[in-house]
This record gives C-alpha cells, structure tokens and sequence, in this order.
C-alpha cells in the first residue's frame, strides 16, 4: 500500500517541473536458457488496419488488452529474451505510435504499443512454421476504433491460447474479436507468405488473479560522505565515511531481516556522490524513508551524543548551523557546488509538497529519539533543524542521523566496533517500524 501523501505530491510535482519518465526502458534482456525468445518485432499496414508480428523462437500464450489515458494496447507474454536485428523499433506507422517493452514482474515480459489514436484489437493469432521448426509469429491486428467505443471497451481482455491441430477447443465463450475469421486472415505481403500452418485459437477469460502482496516499504539509506570526501577524520585517523557506510550496512541487514523492507544503500561502496544525486536517487527509487548517516566532529571534544536532523531554513542552534553549512559544502570537493541550486528548488516545492513530508519527518524524528535514549547516550535537545541539502526532498519523509561526534574519544571508540553499531542499527530499525506502523493506521482511518 502506497504512501498516500507521497504519492498525490508527486503527481503536483511531475506536473509542474515536468519530469515524467516511460514506463519501461526499451533495453534488450539477454535471453535466459530455456525461454523463449523474440527475435523481431514487424509492422504491416494493409488498408486502414495495422499489423503487429512478433517473430519468436517458441510458441507462446499471451494475454492482449486495451488501457486508455492514453490509447495503448498491451502485450503480456511470459518471461522472454530479446534478439532482435540491430535497428530502430517500428515507430508512427498506420495506428502504432511507438513500441517499449520490458520485464514487468518475474515470470511475465510485457509490450507496450502506444498508439497514434483509439483502436480496436480486431484479431489476434498465432503462425506455427511447418513441422513446427523456425520462427513463430504471434500476430495482433489493429483497426480503428471511434473514441467512445474504445473508453467503453477498455475492460475487455483478450487472451490467446494456443492448441495443436484436432485438439479440443476452450469450452469458454469467444470473446469480441476472437472469432474463427480472424485465423484465416492472410498476413500483408510486406511481411511475406512462408507457407505457414495455422493454429486454433481459443478466447477465453482468465481468472480473477490473486490478492497482490503487501507492498514493501523502500527504505534509502544515505552513507554521508565518500571518495574523494572523507567527511570528519578523529584525532586518531578515523573516518566519518567508513563509520557511516559500516553502519548503513548494519541498518540494511537488520531491515532486511524483517522482510517489510525494500532498503537501497545511496553509495555501495567508497565513492564520492554529490549531494543532490542522493536525493534524486531516493526519489527514482521510489524512496518512502531517506535517512542519511553522519558521524562529525567538533571542536569542542566533550560533546558527545547522538542527535537527529529535520528539515528547516533556519537552524535551531549554532551547532546545527555550523554543521549543516559544512556538509552542504561537501559537493565542493568533487567540483561542484550545488547548494545555490537548492534555493531555487526549494522554492517550488516547498510551499507545495514539503510541509507534509516535513511533518513525517519530524513524527519519525521523534520516535527515533525515544528508540535511541534506551540504548545510546543523547545529545541534549536530540532533535534538531538545519537547512541540510540530503533533507530537501519534496516528497519523501527524510532524516539526518548524527550517529555521534568522532572528535570524542570515547564515542569514535564505541563507532569503530560492530557491537555499537549493531545497537544504533537496531534502535534505527525499530524506530522505521513504528513510523510505518502509524503511516497505515492513518491510511486506514481516512
């Protein structure tokens, strides 16, 4: 289940800063032992109707219906390859606009014909080569369709099932557009006539499908720091950037344990990221949670204590000013500064979108205090605000853990042993499972 927030800012945000996305990435698989693969995609026009052929390595059942806003037909086949000749996909040809296609969830690939305008799916079959040997053709006919007969069939799935010659057919009724001429229609001599033998082709319905499963939560983690910024360096010659991805991979695998968690690491390994690619990567993501980890120091070496970052244009201490204009400063060491960009950002969206997601900061800010103080030693006030960039993100509830100071000798001391970093994993994780918790209580109260 879906952020509900989330979710509607995002669509204000895609409309006004225009950055919609395809669907799928037109990228070819490289085709798995065993599966069937597609070895061409061909369009024919003959009169008014336009021909799909997908010329495949095996035979294949495929499910083919309409979607609308705006006019597509899709194509689930089970799980292919992709061979296909090195050359553009047929594109703005008789009703097709253009043509993706890509993995959808394991087990089913899925094709995408966007069309040019409204038509009707008028045929569907399969070609088998003689003696069944080469390549089979799956073959849809389009024909055009007024606008209000097509919104008024959107709903009706046409399902291919493909049985030898002499078999039985489906007991199932035929559905529109499935009935026997359609097998006898002859492909348009742009394609070419191979003699092939045709199968039988039954319509039928299929099953409602299964309850889906509980949508995991994605959970981006932020390892501060990295490469060529090594962050916050102890007296003893500790870096920040190896605490925190140390730790980011403890708060993985503890997430991860409970099975509720899709959790994503911004950096996987000692590598400089600019500070607004953290951000763009939780929100490609489809970020629910951002928490970035950080462990700084001061120059005061009594201060000590774990403290937690929301976000706001002005700072709640000189401490979090201090250390918010530091880390924003960070991008300058991979040459380039993008702090003047967040201003610009900001502005837009936060007027918009950020006072909710600024809330659901806080609320998990305060819970993760009240995890942390059983098992860690606190900075004073815990919960704090400062103007971080990592924290910026329109639509996704984020955070700043400062996990402790490595200027203090006894806290980099109790941050360079996995123990400790197991505790803070585990006061982090509990703390995700309770905001979740409340998240779909509120959901499920509206």
């Amino acid at each position: 289940m879906g952020n509900t927030f989330a979710r509607s800012t995002r669509i204000v945000l895609l409309a006004l800063l225009t950055l919609a996305a395809g669907a799928f990435q037109a990228t070819a698989a490289a085709p798995a032992a065993g599966r069937p693969v597609v070895t061409d995609i061909r369009i024919g026009i003959e009169d008014n109707r336009t021909r799909l052929v997908l010329d495949m390595t095996e035979q294949v059942t495929a499910r083919v219906f309409t979607l609308e806003g705006p006019p597509r037909v899709v194509i689930d086949l089970p799980e292919v390859g992709w061979r296909l000749p090195q050359r553009p996909l047929p594109s703005n040809q008789g009703l097709l606009g253009k043509v993706r296609y890509g993995l959808f969830k394991p087990g089913t690939t899925r094709v995408v014909l966007d069309l040019a305008r409204e038509a009707t799916i008028d045929s569907v079959f399969v070609l088998v080569p003689p003696g069944g040997s080469g390549e089979h053709r799956l073959v849809i006919d389009l024909a055009p369709e007024a606008p209000d007969a097509f919104h008024a069939g959107i709903d009706k799935l046409r399902e291919v099932a493909v049985y030898e010659e002499g078999a039985a057919p489906s007991q199932s009724p035929p559905a529109a557009g499935l009935s026997a001429p359609a097998a006898t229609l002859p492909p348009p001599a742009v394609l070419g006539t191979p003699q092939p033998v045709r199968t039988r082709v039954a319509a039928v319905t299929p099953p409602p499908p299964p309850p889906a499963a509980p949508r995991k939560r994605v959970v981006v983690i932020d390892p501060g720091h990295g490469g060529a910024d090594p962050g916050a360096i102890s007296v003893s010659g500790t870096y920040e950037k190896h605490v925190t991805l140390a730790t980011a991979r403890e708060l993985k695998a503890v997430l991860e344990k409970s099975g509720k968690y899709k959790v994503l690491l911004t950096r996987e390994r000692d590598v400089f990221i600019r500070l607004q690619d953290r951000v763009a990567f939780a929100r490609e993501a489809g970020g629910d949670l951002f928490i970035s980890l950080h462990a700084d120091a001061m120059a005061d070496p009594s201060i000590r204590g774990l403290s937690i970052y929301t976000l706001s244009q002005k700072a709640s201490d000189n401490l979090a000013e201090q250390l918010a204009e530091r880390e924003n400063k960070a991008d300058l060491i991979g040459g380039v500064d993008l702090s003047r960009e967040s201003a610009e950002v900001s502005n837009i969206l936060l007027d918009l979108a950020q006072r909710e997601t600024m809330n659901q900061s806080s609320r998990f800010a305060t819970l993760t205090v009240a995890e942390m103080g059983r098992s860690s030693a606190l900075l004073r006030n815990a919960h704090r605000f400062a103007s971080f960039v990592v924290l910026k993100s329109p639509d996704i509830p984020s955070v700043l853990v400062e996990l402790g100071f490595l200027s203090n000798v006894a806290e980099e001391k109790a941050l360079r042993t996995k123990a400790y970093r197991q505790t803070l994993a585990t006061g982090i994780a509990a703390a995700v499972d309770r905001f979740f918790a409340q998240v779909e209580e509120a959901h499920n109260r509206r």
